[in-house]
Parts: C-alpha cells; structure tokens; sequence
C-alpha cells in the first residue's frame, strides 16, 4: 500500500472568475452523466439569457460544478480546447502544477471524494459547496507519473462501462424495431392488418378508467396501490408501495386489479406503460394511472410494446392536454389506434420480446458488475492500492 500525502486541496487549485463580456464562445451545461453538453443539444432550445456577458469562462481541462449538485454528480472537466462558458451559478476550478485535472475529477466522484464533499455541508439549510469548502477538503497528491497511471488505469474500466452502455442502448432499440419488421409502422397510411381502436379491444362488462383519488395517510397493513413511480420497464417495483385503508379503497372497486391488464401514466410523465400480472391481483392504482383490461384473445405484452413504440409515444404527447401538467384522458387513450394482426402473430411476437428481455437482464448484471468493478477501483486508487 501507498500511503500517499493527503494534503488541502486549495493548495492545488484555484477559481477562475473570468466573465465572458462581449466575448462569443459555445455555451455548455454540465449534466450527471455525461458531462460538459452543449445547452442547445441538451434542450434542443435556447434556455440560456440572451445576455450572455456575466457567463463565466471555462477553459480547456477545468472543471466546473454546480455547489447544489455536486453531491449528485454534476461536476465536469472541459475537453473543448476552444474552452466555452456556463451559467454564472458554476464555480470554475484550474489545477496548478502538481495535479492533474482528471485525477481530481475523478477523486470527486468517488466515494471518498464524495464523503468528503457531504462532510463540508453538512448543518447547512441547503446543500451547497462553495469553493472555499472544496478547498479545505483532503486529497492524495501522488506523483505525477503515479496519476498518470491511475488515470490510465480507471479511463479503461470507464471505456469498457460506456460499450456496455451503449450495447444497452442499442438492445433497447431492438423491440420497437421487430415491431416495425413484422407489422408495420403505426399510424402508418398503409398497413398490412387492420387497425382498431383501443377502447374496442376492451373486455365486455369493464371499461378503461383511473384509480383512486391521491391517498391520505397511509394504512400500514392496507390495500397495496401502484403509482407511474412505481413503474420499472414493464414491471411493477414493490419495495416502496403506498397503502390505503380497505374501507377508502372499497368506493373505487372499478379500478381494483384482476392482475392481467395493461397499466398507462396519465399524469406528468405521460404514456409509460407496466404490465400487471397475477400476482398484483387486489392491488389498486391511484388517479394518475390508467388501467387496460383487454380481452383475452388479446395479447397484453403485444399491445404494451406496441404502446411504448416511437410512435405511439409521440401520439399520446400530441394527445395530451396541459393545465398545470400533461394529462392523459380516458377517451384519448380509448382512440388510441392499435394494429391487430392475428393472434397466432400476436404470440410469436411476445416470445421474441420474452427472449429479448432475457437479453436485457443478463445485460443489466454485466452492467452492475462493471459498474461494481469501477467503484472498487476509484476506491482502491484513492486508498494507495491501486
């Protein structure tokens, strides 16, 4: 074990002010996971005031963080050699000789770097970290050579986590895209099967309609309600479920579940969709969630991942209409149009989603495994064991 000098980081380090005045440069946001982005990228608008002159400077290999958010990852080294600018509420690091920038970087992000980031504004009524608290915090200073290498070293095991990322994100891609190859485009002018409109595919004698209004005061030992939070891909996450009491719940008896429906958000975040299965059978849902009680010879798992199609997300978003937040209504999810080919086809598309979803979950324990290797690493790199 290296048992590196721990000294106060403002030894190795100094803001920069410099405000950008009349000057032009590319203005950047700094995000949680991916860094430095480009504000007009980020939000496919401008955000950011016309007046740009009190921005701050950022220039090549500084960083800059957000003192609210820094404890969740909103910290960032510049790695456009023609700098840029921020927002005027970033505080802008440089490292002197004797640090390297990402070696720095990488010690804020972790878990040493973090613990010592809460132990500095811990009593304050809102989190923040100014520059002078970053200062008083403790940091490794190996040689120069040795950071080199423990950048080295972590830069690889972060380029391995990225491919498996962007794998994931590509195996995401694959269910729209067999929906696309084996029935079409929805809202396509021309379609090989006959379109129908949700609110037709309905079971007799039950309807589409919300849950129960917004609890009050949870009942520990009530009846399990699903909120869209509560939502996990398609599944439905159990561990922070609200309870109401039976006697509230028995006036909303219409939106119990019989744990074979289709569940849509209706509210703020609107038209993702969870699948309801055997064992949420009793549960109810709270007003901001829809539930679908198709037929039974329709396919459920058919009908959902047709819903989270590109598509047909972007119709539920035209649908919607806006008071104080996008709302889902009842008769817009009803005209829903959904493509209804044979059942038999139906089926063979649900098995092919069932052998992708296999695909997926393998991915996410290779990604938790990388994800695990990572922070051993960052720790072991900033303990002198690396």
């Amino acid at each position: 074990m290296k048992n590196w000098p721990a000294k106060p980081l403002g030894e190795f380090i100094e803001e920069r002010t410099e405000r950008l005045r009349e000057n032009s440069a590319t203005i950047y946001s700094v995000t949680n996971d991916s860094g430095f982005v480009r504000s007009l990228d980020l939000f496919d608008k401008q955000v950011f005031s016309a007046d740009t002159s009190n921005y701050k400077c950022v220039g090549f290999c500084d960083l800059a963080y957000n003192p609210s958010r820094i404890n969740v990852g909103s910290v960032a080294m510049l790695a456009d050699e023609g700098g840029g600018a921020v927002s005027p509420m970033y505080v802008i690091v440089r490292c002197k000789p004797g640090l390297l920038p990402l070696y720095l970087l990488q010690f804020l992000k972790s878990d040493a770097g973090q613990q010592q980031i809460r132990h500095r504004c811990e009593g304050t009524v809102r989190f923040q970290l100014k520059f002078r608290d970053l200062c008083a915090i403790p940091i490794p200073v190996p040689p120069l050579a040795e950071q080199k290498r423990i950048i080295k070293l972590l830069d690889e095991a972060d380029a391995l986590r990225k491919l498996r990322a962007a794998t994931d994100r590509r195996a995401a891609d694959l269910i729209p895209a067999l929906f696309h190859e084996m029935f079409g485009v929805p809202l396509a002018n021309s379609l090989p099967y006959p379109v129908k409109k949700m609110g037709d595919l309905v079971r007799q004698s039950d309807k589409i309609n919300y849950g129960v209004v917004q609890p009050g005061d949870e009942v520990p030992d009530g009846i399990p309600i699903i909120r869209a939070g509560d939502f996990n891909g398609m599944s439905i996450d159990r561990q922070h479920l609200k309870r109401i009491s039976p006697e509230l719940e028995k006036n909303y008896s219409r939106s119990r579940l019989r744990g074979d429906e289709i569940l849509i958000s209706c509210v703020g975040s609107i038209g993702y969709v969870a699948l309801a299965d055997s064992s949420l059978a009793g549960f109810n849902i709270v007003r901001a969630v829809a539930r679908v009680p198709l037929r039974e010879e329709i396919d459920r798992v058919f009908v959902a991942n047709q819903l989270m199609t590109p598509e047909l997300q972007n119709f539920f978003r035209q649908e919607t209409r806006t008071v104080a937040q996008p709302t889902l209504n009842i008769r817009q999810i009803e005209e829903t149009p959904i493509i209804l080919p044979p059942l038999a086809l139906q089926k063979e598309f649900a098995q092919r989603v069932g052998e992708i979803r296999e695909l997926e979950a393998g991915q996410v324990a290779s990604r938790q495994r990388l994800d695990d290797l990572f922070q051993s690493m960052l720790h072991r790199a900033f303990a002198g064991e690396l």
